[in-house]
């Protein structure tokens, strides 16, 4: 980490992100909070968030191939200048007439992240070397984590206090000093290449290469199901709570909150854990961590007392730890496996399949919660995990490594 944080491209770069992503967490939870008071529905509440997660699904593709035909660092630069942009139109919003408003805002939001998402694991590659970004992504990862103990702190109370229009000012300033830190930045970047492709090609090369690359086709053939299942939790934890607990549904909260502390955790561990282990290793461990957090929630469902919150509060912190060495182990895998010139499409790639399969998750979570209760999805959950993390230290073998070359970061480990 010390190495990491002594160069200047790294920390200048690990600033902005950190900030941008602090600015994303607290603008989206007031947006969520401002839409349920001026319509009092806790549907068109939610539909805030789906607003946001939809650009994903539909423009991930064309943010890869826009990507990888740009230089990254201008990119980032004009996604920020255009995302504070964007979120200064919510302080036109001044009541319920303009909840429409707010909605087209959090599409274009969505549509911006997706873009940055793909330059800025493009960017890291070109700045960070290939044996440091473990130390990287752990690193976001732990912050990340972080601060989401404060940001629904900072973004609830200060909605609360000063409004919504006060709320989107200070996002779109993070906005700006973000921009700032990435005009600041100095790092040579490649001219990007492009091959005189078809543009269906073109826009599918990202899933080519993680098909054709054998660790990462194994990557994607675990996670499918995992994160097809996964979904679930979203709503089996308020089953856990109110049924299970007999707590108050706001008791979720809690249990985020205590997620948040095993992630911390997680992500602090997850680089020198990966230099002893191979990334996909430390991915199918992540998955054990939440398979077997989920699996455990059960027991409220069977027994009495004190046990149910022991193990309840001990489910929360092994799915927030085991959650960063998922994320960690597939970031830097998909990184250091990738040729400079594919990284955005195939970020998007993967995006495109989390992000979809995440989302239909909770939809049919939602349903067989409802039909069922909690304890047959946290039991989907553990089972489903626990193959999928087999399948994965069972398939860890690596082949041999192609000589490296100047677009190929060299995998270490």
């Amino acid at each position: 980490m010390r190495r990491l944080l002594g160069e200047r491209a790294a920390r200048i770069f690990l600033f902005q992100s950190v900030l941008s992503t602090f600015g994303d967490r607290f603008m989206l939870l007031a947006a969520g909070i401002w839409v349920r008071v001026l319509t009092g529905s806790n549907a068109e509440a939610g539909l805030t968030f789906f607003f946001v997660v939809l650009p994903e699904i539909v423009v991930s593709p064309l943010a890869g191939v826009v990507t990888d035909r740009s230089r990254r660092r201008p990119l980032l630069i004009v996604c920020q200048a255009a995302g504070a942009a964007v979120v200064l139109l919510l302080v036109l919003v001044h009541g319920p007439g303009q909840v429409w408003l707010i909605w087209l805002v959090m599409v274009a939001y969505g549509t911006i992240a997706t873009f940055a998402s793909a330059a800025k694991s493009a960017l890291l590659v070109t700045i960070v070397p290939s044996e440091l970004l473990g130390e990287a992504n752990g690193f976001l990862n732990t912050l990340a984590e972080g601060l989401r103990l404060i940001t629904p702190l900072v973004g609830a109370g200060l909605f609360t206090l000063a409004g919504g229009p006060v709320v989107a000012e200070l996002d779109a300033a993070t906005f700006l000093v973000a921009m700032g830190a990435l005009l600041w930045l100095r790092v040579a970047e490649p001219a990007p290449t492009r091959q005189a492709e078809h543009w269906i090609a073109e826009t599918s090369a990202g899933f080519r290469h993680i098909w054709e690359t054998v660790p990462l086709r194994r990557v994607m053939l675990a996670l499918v199901p995992v994160v097809a299942v996964f979904g679930f939790l979203e709503t089996a934890f308020f089953g856990v709570v109110t049924d299970g607990l007999h707590r108050p549904a706001a008791f979720v909260g809690v249990m985020i909150s205590i997620q948040g502390l095993g992630a911390i955790a997680g992500g602090l561990s997850a680089a020198p854990i990966m230099r002893r282990l191979l990334e996909t290793r430390l991915a199918a461990f992540g998955i054990v961590a939440i398979a077997l957090g989920s699996a455990i929630c059960v027991v409220p469902a069977y027994t009495a007392g004190v046990l149910p919150m022991v193990v309840v509060v001990l489910a929360s912190l092994l799915v927030g730890f085991g959650l960063p060495w998922l994320l960690v182990g597939v970031t830097t895998l998909l990184q250091r496996r990738t040729p400079l010139q594919l990284q955005g499409r195939v970020d998007a790639a993967f995006g495109l399949v989390f992000g979809g399969f995440q989302t239909a998750s909770i939809a049919v979570g939602a349903l067989l919660i409802g039909a069922f209760g909690y304890v047959p999805s946290l039991v989907a959950v553990g089972v489903v995990g626990m193959l999928a993390a087999g399948y994965l230290v069972s398939r860890s073998a690596v082949p041999p490594l192609p000589a490296p070359s100047p677009d190929i970061p060299v995998p270490v480990g």
